[in-house]
């Protein structure tokens, strides 16, 4: 490409944009946009077909165990002084190295660090030449395997790309259960060259202490200097101005800054007050720095109690339930990762009455505008450290990249009010017993872990003293290497007893979770997203590419036999794709319902996962691209901040009525209780009225099995002196025992200014009315309960095409017709 001159006013070149991108061999050679990866590199250029579609996955494994070479040229103005230039790139992936005009300036070997490096012996005048080696991570995972002192497993379900877990690199690019294995490798951040007079802002550090209703905040700025100098500077923060003068000497200086908010405006999660965020400024010299700050006071207790160890977070002295999901990297390829895209994920979050994410350990640490995005709405952040599900090395060169990435990654996050939670990994200590060589020589394996464990909380702790942290996910707590699995009594815990071990729905009122921080049940993506990867002769959860798109060992398998516990066997594909989404939804209630109801024993619920990396068979509640599953509009009603569910007491001969309230006041709760027959005949069973205290949950009424007629469900009502409003049905039976009848549902379709209006009107009781259509957009209800006498209408939030689009393609499906009987067309056009 041609060489280009981009040094602008404050001595920087940006050197991001258009690259070329060669194989070792020099057998390609395509143009690649950094930051960016290389197989979206491969694929735009038209050298490769899109890894997601159909099986092109497995034909396009041989990129990763290629060396490839990134190049590009710029030009240094004739003029430009020659020293003072450092280089500065981060999500560097992974083991690299950096050469300008063919001197080495960078050996890189971890993704989660930041390298900044002075270049100016390797910089010339005029034209110069930077190169980025990519040694394959396939072949530098086995060499460091092979290196290591004894051998160190990973999950081979997970990690098809095998020794992934010897690299600090994400750990779901090696494959996951339900992550696309094709271990993609490039450049996601920064890279600029950029010319110090003197001094550099390498790094802010913000510390916040509560006390007597203000707030002290302490800055700590690293400064680098080349050399010795008296620099003004001044900080700005809510109307305070902090100046004076900092006299540096060459090397790394510190300075530190203390001052005090008397009135602060405080930073609540969503759902409980206002995201206030202040602006802070930091003028160093000619140099600026600013954040967006929020000050809030978040702890986690986990103070015993009659049970166990209560494990919950208090904020600005609140006890707060935690409504959540995990959350995964946004895309499988790093290149089409945007802030767009994500927003719209998180927004969904938030819509859906959600407070909390977990950042999953396998994944990254996001770049600064996610964080930005979680402080604005008001998500808090359970940030796990970047290990999952493997064991891993403790050997001095691998710790000691370790405490550089938490040090460098606990510093660049310490200003955001959203962080929660940093947590030392995810189920490394369950994965001690899942490999022989760990079974068979656990001293070996746990003294390793603990080595690991202790130098993340060590330079967590250096870094952030203040720092909430927690060692592992799931734990019974520090020094506790117990089963959290099954173990309810304190810390986090993970229940997959359903999912993976194929328990029935009601096992998850088995347990009595503190925390339950992973939970799931799969589903199926929308028809809209499987015609994306597939053609109709795929259209069958048994054809080679559907099960390409399904990475869980027998996860289609599961989601068919659990149809047969609970539903009649749908009618076609189509069909069984949307009552896949039914039983996901009906799955991740069953545990919400339950586990708040028991509130305060259990703060905390967070169901894996809430969005997709590619369209895929997995647990999510958004589809990739992030259109909505049933799962996520039934968690809006679930996680709604008042709400009461049915709940069948362990007698097994009543259903209690539970009502949670997560607000601040205290809530008076009208309920109404009827017996509905297949025909919607009514039979009034019981109204209650109770107030219900502020963040606690309690019964507030009961109804006896044998009270409900038979062939009918439970449908019940609520409304809240807050103005909340909601309904939600039970069915005694499994939903294959009720004698179902053709709704004989009618739709009206109306254009609107935001996009369709829907009305529904039934013949008889419908259930899980779902509205699907081929358009990017939103309905404001769906998987929906309909009796006859009641029409429902939904809105579809689009721009006019796609509200166009949608009109033509609007499907309506319900219980009934998913499995109606042979000839019948599936669902209803409109």
């Amino acid at each position: 490409m041609n060489a280009t001159s981009l040094l602008a006013a404050n001595e920087s070149i940006n050197l991001a944009g258009e690259w070329r991108l060669c194989d070792a061999g020099e057998r390609h050679d395509v143009p690649m946009a950094l930051p960016g990866d290389a197989i979206s590199a491969l694929h735009a250029a038209g050298a490769i077909p899109d890894p997601y579609y159909g099986r092109n996955e497995y034909d396009l494994r041989w990129i990763a165990e290629e060396d490839w070479i990134a190049r590009r040229t710029f030009v240094l103005p004739a003029d430009a002084p020659l020293d003072g230039w450092h280089l500065d790139v981060d999500y560097l992936d992974t083991v690299a190295a950096i050469s300008i005009n063919g001197k080495t300036v960078i050996e890189a070997a971890n993704s989660f660090r930041r390298f900044r490096v002075d270049v100016s012996h390797a910089l010339q005048p005029g034209e110069n030449r930077i190169e980025i080696l990519f040694r394959s991570n396939v072949k530098a995972g086995r060499a460091c395997q092979e290196a290591q002192p004894f051998y160190v497993p990973y999950h081979a379900g997970n990690s098809p790309i095998p020794n992934g877990n010897m690299l600090r690199k994400a750990q779901c690019h090696f494959g996951w259960d339900w992550n696309i294995a094709i271990a993609p490798f490039g450049l996601y951040g920064r890279i600029v060259l950029e010319r110090v007079d003197n001094i550099h802002v390498a790094q802010v550090l913000v510390h916040q202490a509560h006390e007597d209703g203000a707030v002290r905040l302490t800055l700590e700025i690293e400064v680098d200097a080349r050399h010795g100098e008296t620099v003004p500077y001044v900080i700005t923060f809510d109307g305070q101005v902090i100046s004076g003068h900092a006299d540096v000497s060459a090397g790394t200086n510190w300075l530190t800054e203390t001052f005090t908010i008397d009135e602060p405006k405080l930073w609540w999660p969503a759902g409980s007050g206002e995201q206030h965020l202040y602006p802070l400024k930091i003028h160093l010299g000619g140099l600026t720095e600013t954040r967006q700050i929020g000050l809030r006071h978040i702890e986690l207790v986990t103070e015993p109690d009659e049970a166990g160890n209560r494990f919950f977070f208090r904020v600005n002295g609140r006890e707060i339930f935690c409504r959540g999901a995990n959350w995964i990297p946004q895309d499988a390829l790093p290149s089409r990762i945007t802030p767009e895209a994500t927003a719209g994920l998180l927004q969904s979050a938030v819509d859906a009455n959600m407070n909390m994410i977990r950042v999953w350990g396998g994944g990254f640490y996001e770049p600064d505008w996610f964080y930005d995005l979680c402080d604005r709405l008001g998500l808090m952040v359970w940030q796990d450290f970047m290990f999952a599900c493997n064991l891993y090395p403790s050997t001095p060169e691998f710790l000691a990249e370790v405490d550089e990435e938490v040090r460098y990654q606990a510093t660049r996050l310490s200003h955001h009010a959203s962080i929660a939670l940093w947590c030392g990994d995810n189920e490394l200590i369950g994965a001690l017993g899942w490999f022989e060589e760990s079974r068979e020589n656990r001293d070996r394996y746990l003294v390793s872990y603990d080595r690991l464990n202790r130098t993340i909380e060590t330079a967590l702790k250096e870094t952030l003293p203040d720092a909430n942290w927690w060692p592992s996910s799931p734990s019974p707590g520090p020094m506790s290497f117990g089963d959290a699995w099954h173990d309810d009594s304190s810390g986090d815990m993970h229940f997959w007893s359903v999912w993976h071990e194929g328990k029935s729905f009601h096992e998850y009122r088995s347990v009595n979770p503190r925390f339950c921080s992973e939970f799931g049940f799969q589903s199926f993506p929308s028809m809209s997203v499987i015609r994306t990867f597939a053609e109709a002769g795929d259209m069958n959860i048994a054809s080679p590419v559907m099960e390409a798109h399904q990475k869980n060992a027998g996860g289609n398998a599961r989601i068919a036999e659990t149809m047969f516990r609970y539903f009649r066997f749908p009618e076609g594909f189509e069909n069984f794709v949307y009552l896949s989404q039914i039983q996901q939804g009906l799955a991740i209630r069953t545990a919400v319902e339950y586990w708040r109801s028991l509130k305060p024993h259990c703060m905390g619920a967070l169901y894996w996962q809430l969005n997709d990396t590619w369209p895929v068979a997995s647990w999510s509640s958004l589809d990739y691209g992030g259109g909505w599953k049933a799962l996520h509009y039934m968690a809006r009603r679930f996680f709604a901040p008042v709400a009461v569910s049915a709940i069948p007491d362990k007698n097994g001969l009543d259903i209690a009525f539970h009502a949670a309230n997560d607000t601040s006041q205290p809530v008076d709760i009208d309920l109404e209780i009827i017996a509905l027959d297949m025909a919607g005949n009514a039979t009034p069973l019981q109204r209650a009225s109770r107030t219900v205290p502020t963040d606690r949950a309690i019964p507030i009424a009961g109804v006896a099995l044998n009270d409900i007629p038979e062939g009918a469900i439970l449908l019940y009502r609520w409304s809240a002196s807050d103005g909340s409003t909601g309904s939600d049905h039970f069915s005694p039976v499994p939903y294959k025992a009720l004698p179902l009848k053709d709704a004989r549902i009618k739709t009206s379709v109306t254009t609107t200014a935001q996009g369709l209006s829907i009305s529904l009107e039934a013949s008889a009781l419908a259930l899980f009315v779902t509205l699907e259509c081929e358009a990017q957009g939103r309905f404001s209800d769906n998987a929906l309960t309909l009796h006859p006498g009641e029409a429902a209408t939904i809105i579809f939030t689009a721009s006019p095409q796609e509200a166009a689009k949608a009109a033509v393609t609007l499907l309506v499906r319900d219980l009934y017709s998913s499995s109606r009987t042979p000839g019948h067309p599936e669902g209803r056009d409109t």
